[in-house]
């Protein structure tokens, strides 16, 4: 008999042996060689201290390769209406897959955008009105409010069989938008004193409006325009001329050869100004712009956006209008309850979104919510909820820290989400700092060892527990708790709230302690931010640091948006007896090759700009007249190349002692950026280092109660700990500070806890808890109490 032999195992298929994402050799901001191999339908965490390289790694060098091969994939004709990308600083990159982005990238500011419209809700919802609303009034577009009513007639040429002849015909469409308000839901009201001052002619600055300056184009334009004498004061103006600055329609004018167009200053503010979210102007026409216009819930519509007629047809005694303004878990249970076999897939569609609204935490939202009031927590989730019912696989996920804005009792639910698209059999990259996230992770890979130029190396790459027992920072601090302070300051006084009901809020009393530190917390959508922006804010003496991401081009640094550059500028000026201007990349001491850019972009079509180091001034900005100009020993490019803490000291005292510097850089110091360059580009800054920025910048400001909403985004475990040594700081320097916040830590060591809800939206809008943080926990009745005893060890 022959010998029986062992069966052996089939070999291994060649397309099973891609189930890593291999990097090697990143270089990208400050990634120093960075080489790992992630393993493919997994959850991968990255950690690691605020600007240590995490975003650097994941969103610029994995997603941003992913989506650059990908364009490729389209045609030249495609690509050239996409954003060109360019190829990541990196040897080798092998094993991606299609990458989707969930960023925390605020949604679009359009005042006409709403969480319906950014979602396709609305769309549906305009669809089911089109097809069951009694009266029957059109298609979906007369539910819309972005589409407004248009009628007219003419006469047409027509040629039949070799004839030509005239025909009259008529169109109309039927759009939902509101005329009064276009569909924006509020009018304004522009205060015309604000915009002038009549007793000053054009050419001695009578306009006030920022950047309509007589010296550059605006004045050649009004004085080219010949519509009025530029050297008489306005309040001398005929009705016509004064008609004419304000309200002339756009006007084709030639001025020194040039076509122009002059525009009323009104319709131009209109355009310019008021077509745009107030929160996304710069913070100069942002105050200009609440100084000079009233808002007002527009009349017609009462701020629905719709026009009446599309008001007056129901789908079970309800109008879009009023769907619309429903607490979207409200309106899931009132979808469910439409039956008609003739929309079943749309009903059955819009059903599946409004759940997973409320499966990932956003519930208590409405569909009439505007996408710019939402916080980058829930503009990340919002995103999200696209992917939730999805049928790719073998996709990459990407989020950045999607527990954002989270209180402890929602992130288990952000958790298993994430844990349901992994296993889909997908690969999902996280970066995160929240150690309930970073403790279901299968591949945690943590960067550091610091921040900046200290970072930017991969510090351990294992599992949780190896993470636990390693000696990076993020495994020394991976299990601290903070725990409950023995003694809490004695308020100095208080800070009435009466009958406050703004959004969800219902008739609340609050007495708000001063001279301590105050944590406002509850879940999300329980009327914290109603609470504190709608009647806290605004008052005199109040500093509020928000959530609004901070902006800057890449000619932006620390150094201009801290106004730090002023008094560095003046005292160069002073010490060589020449003009300020002089010291500014942005202003006459830019060197000319690449107008103090230190770069040379090139266009090159479908394909990425590349960027070069210019070769006149190497990469310093300034010319080289101005480089020869010393203080203290250094140039201007020379001190905007050092690190805060190096220019702490050199500001201090000596020969380049500049008091006004020095208090800048010291609280720059404070709020742990002393190894930011502070020349480094704004937009090379991380989500975190940018909000302890905004934060060192706003502490400059003269004011006695401090407002902070929610510092900890961002911030490492470790970072937090510095956080709460500038909070007691500035508590102990005589402020009060009131605080937003999730974080435990940051609830523990508070002096008094301000808890609302019980739930979220309508379920919310109450104080549950008032008292200091031992008492909540001993209470232990409210969520956050649970939890929070929970974290302590109670």
């Amino acid at each position: 008999m022959p010998p029986k032999t062992a069966k052996q195992a089939p070999a291994a298929h060649a397309a099973d042996s891609h189930d890593l994402i291999r990097v090697h050799g990143a270089r990208v901001n400050n990634l120093k060689d960075v080489s790992i191999e992630l393993p493919k339908r997994r959850l991968t965490v990255f950690t690691g201290v605020s600007g240590s390289g995490k975003s650097s790694l994941v969103f610029s060098t994995i997603a941003a390769e992913s989506q650059r091969l990908i364009n490729e994939t389209y045609s030249a004709f495609v690509q050239g209406f996409m954003p060109s990308l360019a190829r990541p600083e990196v040897d080798v990159l092998e094993g991606l897959t299609t990458a989707i982005i969930v960023d925390q990238q605020r949604m679009g500011s359009d005042p006409r955008s709403t969480v319906g419209t950014a979602t396709d809700a609305n769309a549906m919802l305009r669809i089911l009105f089109s097809r069951l609303g009694t009266p029957h009034i059109g298609s979906p577009q007369a539910f819309s409010f972005n589409v407004a009513s248009i009628s007219g007639a003419g006469a047409v040429t027509l040629e039949k069989g070799g004839q030509k002849f005239k025909e009259r015909r008529e169109f109309s469409i039927t759009g939902g938008m509101c005329a009064r308000c276009e569909g924006r839901g509020s009018v304004n009201d522009i205060d015309l004193t604000q915009l002038y001052d009549e007793s000053k002619s054009l050419n001695e600055g009578a306009i006030t409006i920022p950047g309509y300056s007589m010296d550059g184009w605006y004045g050649r334009i009004f004085s080219g325009s010949g519509f009025f004498d530029m050297d008489k004061p306005v309040r001398k103006f005929t009705k016509k001329q004064l008609f004419d600055l304000l309200y002339k329609e756009p006007t084709k004018i030639k001025v020194e050869g040039i076509n122009l167009t002059y525009e009323g200053l009104v319709p131009k503010i209109q355009k310019s100004m008021l077509s745009k979210d107030v929160d996304s102007l710069q913070s100069h026409v942002r105050a200009f712009v609440e100084r000079a216009v009233t808002f007002q819930t527009c009349p017609e519509c009462d701020g629905t956006r719709l026009s009446e007629l599309a008001r007056s047809s129901k789908v079970k005694g309800v109008s879009i209008a009023d769907a619309c303004a429903m607490q979207i878990s409200d309106l899931a249970e009132w979808v469910r309850g439409v039956r008609d076999r003739s929309v079943a897939p749309l009903l059955e569609k819009l059903g599946h979104t409004l759940d997973s609204f409320v499966e990932i935490g956003l519930g208590y939202l409405s569909l009439d919510r505007p996408a710019g009031t939402l916080s980058g927590g829930e503009a990340q989730r919002t995103k999200m909820i696209r992917h939730l019912g999805s049928s790719l696989t073998d996709v990459t996920y990407v989020f950045d820290e999607p527990t954002i804005g989270l209180h402890p009792h929602d992130i288990e639910r952000m958790n298993n989400l994430l844990l349901r698209l992994r296993d889909k059999g997908n690969t999902v990259l996280v970066v995160e700092h929240k150690p309930e996230t970073i403790a279901i992770a299968d591949h945690v890979v943590d960067l550091g060892p610091g921040a900046g130029t200290g970072g930017g190396e991969v510090c351990f790459e294992g599992t949780v527990d190896g993470l636990r027992a390693s000696t990076t920072v993020t495994g020394r601090h991976f299990d601290d708790r903070t725990v409950l302070k023995d003694d809490v300051r004695t308020p100095t006084g208080a800070l009435e709230v009466r009958g406050a009901s703004t959004h969800n809020l219902r008739d609340v009393d609050v007495d708000i302690p001063l001279g301590v530190l105050v944590v406002v917390t509850g879940v999300a959508g329980s009327g914290k931010s109603s609470l504190i922006h709608g009647s806290v804010e605004g008052r005199e003496g109040v500093v509020v640091v928000d959530q609004t991401p901070i902006r800057g081009s890449r000619r932006s640094n620390p150094a201009t948006y801290t106004g730090l550059l002023e008094p560095i500028r003046k005292a160069f000026a002073k010490a060589n007896g020449v003009k300020p201007a002089l010291f500014s990349a942005n202003s006459e001491g830019a060197c000319p090759a690449c107008n103090g850019a230190g770069v040379i972009y090139m266009d090159l079509g479908i394909m990425a700009t590349m960027e070069t180091t210019c070769e006149e001034c190497e990469g310093r900005r300034f010319q080289a007249s101005v480089l020869e100009y010393k203080f203290g020993g250094r140039n201007i490019s020379e001190v905007l190349a050092m690190p805060v803490a190096e220019a702490e000291e050199f500001f201090a005292n000596g020969e380049a002692a500049t008091p006004a510097a020095y208090r800048i850089l010291d609280r720059l110091e404070d709020v742990g950026l002393g190894y930011l360059t502070l020349g480094q580009p704004l937009t090379t800054l991380s989500g975190g280092e940018r909000q302890r920025l905004k934060l060192a910048t706003h502490m400059g400001e003269k004011g006695g109660i401090y407002v902070l909403d929610e510092p900890t985004t961002g911030l490492h475990l470790a970072d937090v700990e510095q956080l709460l040594g500038l909070l007691d700081r500035l508590v102990e320097s005589g402020k009060s500070v009131i605080v937003i916040e999730h974080h435990q830590a940051v609830m523990a060591h508070a002096d008094w806890i301000i808890d609302l809800g019980p739930g979220a939206g309508h379920d919310g809008g109450r104080i549950v808890f008032e008292g200091t943080p031992t008492d909540l926990v001993k209470n232990r009745k409210t969520l956050t109490g649970e939890h929070l005893a929970t974290y302590v060890g109670v």
